[in-house]
Formats: structure tokens, sequence, C-alpha cells
């Protein structure tokens, strides 16, 4: 593969942009930092404005790829090496450029930032940091940057980007070990998991020494769901390594790792965090099973613990960035509270050329990190796929897991065929689902099962297992918790904490449930006010199936034909044959219809 030269900058950001479309783990950026005088840009946690390429894809960044060149050949990528196209590579100088110039005309509010192997991982990552670290000292770009962390790159460097950037996010690609070896056979899964265990241990870790959960807090149990944002950031016993809690004897062993007495223990164990990336794998049923390991006592082979800055191979970096310092003594010049309260971070932007607390309370990937997988390549169900995205949550802390419907773009045998097109109604209810693990309190095991492996095609997950669970309906709205007001279809986190917060003052009825966001044309099966139900809807699974199965196909109708135009009718029925269901008749009869 060449990479061509002489190709203007415009040339090469339509190829750079129309390259990196795929990629869907972009979203709002979820830290908030406001604007400096002497820099430029700033960050607020809903401030990304999202806009849609032609293809429908969500574009909210500048989203480019450094280049499409890469040394693997993943039979369902466009960029793979035995692909005949063109091939070009952004300089960091031009990315800088090309980040200003448009957020300086308001086109963006961040950098969403991707790229093929070019030559082998640790040269790309070297790239991507050298790319940062000018955008944050030289351009002083205060906004919001997202990047993409390369599996099989040194620790360092995934530990020096992680200062820079505000997401980073390293794409699990397949489901299964299988898949990858099929699909993908450069990646393997120590590849991939290392660079997530060690992004979130660094996460955790620093988290645990400013002695803040870095305002992920959420309105539900975080014990019972898929902590979104990082249930080790609230729990540091789940996050491993340098922050799980030790028992006396293990402390005993290691004196000096996770003390809490004296800046050198800490400096020490903090260091260790950040840059070890070891993981503990283990296979079941060819899926990935995501296991929290025992604290490692060193990332080096002679069993100690190393500091920030060393890792077991060290990694020449570019003449523009300065090698990484020593984490020994980094507290030596701060005084007693920043002793107490911080990791050796401050030390690490000295030697970057970044002012001290430039960036207020932002430190290591402040916005947490979120992963990607590709839906209807490989053979898994939709149970697998969450079972996966579960353990994900729960064991490596993970902001988001995005799900990208598989686009045919090569020709290979080993690929499926998809006549219907891309498999847009199972990602929507993956997301569905996924919603459903981060904010209501479910768990992958209650919505599917090896039973019933797959999605409905024609409910939404949430009414489909209150379906298959109507025992535990109707609920009182008046009396019912929290938790059980989330598992009501119809209601969300926002309605349900209006009507906890409401009932204090008197009772609810159905209008006042109406008022406050409660969708009643699903919840009004599954609710009762003052222990009466809505009048003429009976708690039966067939009555309530036929009601529910209209909206859900015409919305099912929706997703799998975006594309498809028609000039409506006045008698327009979606071209579904839906039966009618006995209130329908009852309503005819009497001439409400």
């Amino acid at each position: 593969m060449l990479i061509q030269e002489n190709l203007s900058i415009e040339q090469k950001l339509r190829i750079l942009t129309d390259a990196a479309k795929y990629d869907v783990a972009c979203t709002s950026s979820g830290v908030d930092r406001k604007g400096r005088a002497d820099g430029m840009g700033s960050a607020t946690d809903i401030g990304i404005c999202h806009s849609f390429a032609a293809d429908g894809r969500c574009i909210s960044l500048l989203k480019i790829l450094l280049t499409n060149q890469c040394i693997y050949d993943c039979k369902y990528c466009v960029n793979r090496c035995s692909n005949d196209v063109v091939r070009t590579a952004f300089t960091p100088d031009e990315v800088c450029t090309l980040t200003m110039e448009f957020y300086r005309r308001n086109y963006i509010e961040g950098l969403f930032l991707s790229s093929g192997i070019l030559y082998s991982a640790d040269h790309t990552m070297e790239l991507i940091y050298e790319t940062l670290l000018k955008l944050r000292t030289t351009c002083r770009f205060n906004g919001y940057i997202h990047v993409k962390g390369i599996p099989g790159a040194d620790q360092e460097l995934i530990a020096r980007v992680g200062y820079l950037a505000d997401r980073m996010s390293v794409n699990l690609e397949l489901p299964t070990a299988q898949g990858l070896r099929d699909l993908a056979p450069g990646k393997t899964r120590d590849k991939i998991l290392r660079p997530m265990r060690q992004i979130q241990r660094g996460i955790a870790a620093q988290s645990l020494y400013l002695e803040g959960d870095r305002g992920f807090k959420k309105a539900y149990d975080t014990g019972r769901a898929g902590f979104a944002g990082g249930a080790a950031l609230l729990d540091p016993s789940r996050a491993g390594g340098v922050c799980a809690k030790e028992s006396p004897s293990e402390r005993a062993e290691n004196p000096g790792v996770g003390s809490r007495a004296g800046g050198a223990g800490r400096v020490g164990s903090m260091g260790s965090g950040l840059v070890e990336g070891a993981g503990v794998l283990r296979e079941e049923n060819a899926v990935y099973s995501v296991k929290t390991p025992r604290q490692s006592a060193s990332s080096g082979s002679d069993g100690q613990s190393a500091p920030l800055g060393t890792s077991a191979q060290s990694v020449p970096l570019r003449s523009s960035g300065p090698a990484a310092p020593s984490s020994a003594g980094a507290f030596d010049g701060l005084a007693s509270r920043d002793r107490r309260s911080f990791p050796p971070v401050f030390e690490e932007e000295k030697h970057l050329g970044i002012p001290e607390g430039r960036y207020g309370s932002r430190r290591f990937v402040p916005a947490g990190q979120s992963t990607q997988m590709i839906v209807g390549a490989t053979p898994e169900n939709d149970f697998q796929m969450l079972t996966v995205t579960q353990a994900l949550y729960r064991s490596y802390g993970l902001k988001r897991v995005f799900f990208s419907a598989y686009v045919p773009v090569n020709l290979d045998s080993s690929l499926p065929a998809l006549p219907g097109g891309p498999p847009l109604l199972r990602e929507h209810r993956l997301y569905q689902a996924d919603w459903l693990l981060r904010f209501y309190g479910f768990s992958a095991e209650e919505l599917l099962s090896e039973g019933q492996p797959n999605f409905n095609v024609f409910l939404d997950p949430k009414c489909d297992w209150a379906l298959r669970h109507l025992e535990q309906f109707p609920v009182e709205v008046n009396r019912a918790d929290y938790a059980s007001l989330l598992r009501v279809p119809g209601m969300g986190v926002k309605s349900a904490r209006r009507i906890v917060a409401a009932r204090r003052q008197g009772k609810l009825d159905f209008p006042d449930l109406k008022g406050m966001g409660v969708v009643l044309k699903r919840a009004v099966y599954f609710i009762t006010c003052s222990g009466k139900m809505m009048p003429g809807v009976r708690l039966d699974q067939d009555y309530i199936t036929s009601c529910l199965v209209g909206d859900e196909r015409r919305a099912a109708w929706d997703i799998e034909h975006k594309d498809c135009y028609r000039q409506l009718s006045l008698f327009d029925d979606m071209k579904l044959d839906l039966p009618v269901c006995e209130e329908e008749r009852r309503a005819a009869a009497a001439g409400h219809l």
C-alpha cells in the first residue's frame, strides 16, 4: 500500500471523513469545562451539537481518521489492507489546522480522532499523542476530544494520551473470540481488553485519590444495574488493580501499595495502576467473559511495582514529545493539601508543558471510555451480545457500549449475505436493552435467556419483559417504590421521579400521570391509580399484546424502511395487516371509532 502524499488537505479530508463514518462510538461529551482567556474552546456535558451524514449516521464532532492505511485485513472493514482504495494520512499539523479552523467557524465543538494502523500500533499511537499534545499546548485547544486507543500499543503511550483526551474508546469489534479469529485474524482478545483495563484502572484509581465520584451519579441502584460511567468509581472494589480492597495479608505482602498514609506509597500504586494493563481473560462458550482480576503486584518481569512512565518495553517517542517522568517524588513541590488530594498529574503536566491545573478537575480520561460492537457480521444472538455488554459495564466501568449494524462493504465468503439490508431493527432493540441495563436496573438475564435468545421484533424489550411477568402487575402508582415504577412500560427515569415527588402532596390519577410525561398508551395496562385500572382495560396477556403490537409494528416498519419514501394516502395503513381487536369492534359498533 502506498500513501498518496500529493493530495491537498481538502482531498484528504474527503477521503478520511468518509472512511470514518462507520465508527458510531460518538456521542455527547459528558464532561463540563469552561473556556479560558488563554486558549480556545470549551466543553459541556450536553453541549455537542449532533448532525447526521447522508447515510443517517451521527456525526457530532469533526470525525476523521488519522490514516486509512492499515496493516490488518479485517474482512468487514472498508480499510482492510487487501482493499484497493486510495490511501492517505494526515500529519499532526494538518489535524490541528483542521480542528482549529473548523472550530473558529462554529462547525464543530470537538474532535473525534480514530485511525488505521500505520506500520505498527506504537507508531500510530505515537502520532495520535503528538497530535493531541500540539492541540492542547501549541494551539491551546480546550474543547472536547474523543480519541481511539489502538489495541497493542505501548501502555505508556495509552497513559500519556489519557491525560490529553476527554474520552477514549477501544473497539471490541465482535463479541466472541471465534468471531475475531474468523473475521479479524490480526486482533486478539488480549490486545483489545488490555488497554481497556488500563484505562479503567486509571480512571478508577485517580477518582479514588481525588476522593470523588467525578459527577457520575445515577438515580438508580448501582449495585443492581450495570453502572454506566463506572461502577468502580462509586465502589472501588470493582476496579481491580490499585483500587481493589485488600485484605490485611495482601497489605502485608505489598507494603506501600494502596497505602493511605504518605504520598510515596500512593504515588507508586497509582503509577502502576495507570501504566499496567494486565487483565485476566477467560472464554466461556466462546463469549468474551470479563472478569476483574486480583491485583497484580507489578507490570514488569521482576515483580516490582512499576512507576508511572515506565513499562516492560520502552518505546522511543518522537522528538516533539518529551520522555515520561518517573512518578517518584511527584508530590515534592506541592502543598500538603495537594499531597493529600492529587495523584502525580501535576508533574506530568509540567513535563508536557501544560500549565498546572489548566483543565481544572479534568485529569485522566475524565469523560470515561466506551467501545463498539458490530451487529450481524457473526452469528451471535442478542443474548450473547447483551451478556457481553453487561459484563463490560460491570467489570470495566464503561460509559457507553455502542452497536453498529453490519454494513456489507466487502465481498467475502465468510461474511453474511444481507438481502434485507443492515439489521437496523436489531441494532435498535440492542440500544433499547442497553438503556434498560444502564438506567432502569434490568439485567441481561431478565430480558433474554438461552430459551429466548433474541428480542421480540414487534415489542420493545421492556414491554416484552412486562408481558412475560404479568404477576408483578398492576403497579399502584401511589404506593410503589421507585424501582418498581421504573419497570412499568411507558415510564422513564424522569417521570418516575416526578411521581415519587408529586404523590407526597396528594393522590395521583391518570390525567396527572399524563402531565408528568408518562406514555399512557403503554403504561395504562400495567398500573392502577388508587386501586383502580383505567376503565375498559383488563390485565390479559393476549389483549395487551394485541393493543401494543400495532404501534410497535409501525415503528419497526419505519426503522427497517427508513430510506423508503412513498406518497401517503388518507387511508394509509402502513401496509400492515393488523388484526382488529375486540375493543375496536365495540367502539365501531357504538359509533365511537
